[in-house]
């Protein structure tokens, strides 16, 4: 399964495990990115990892 078949139904479900806020999507970095807690989580194989220590933090 590649991202690209990643459900979106499926991205409207999730919310930041840290701030418990929206995700939004990166196509192309293949993350969902938590603004209000700074984060971006990947996406593996078309699940999203949503682990604190697998996430990626995003430049201030």
């Amino acid at each position: 399964m590649t991202v690209t078949e990643f459900d979106r139904r499926m991205l409207e479900a999730l919310i930041c495990p840290v701030s418990q806020a929206r995700l939004d999507y990166d196509i192309d970095r293949q993350e969902l990115i938590s603004e209000k807690a700074g984060l971006a989580f990947p996406i593996r194989d078309g699940i999203p990892v949503m682990l604190v220590d697998e996430a990626r933090r995003l430049a201030p």
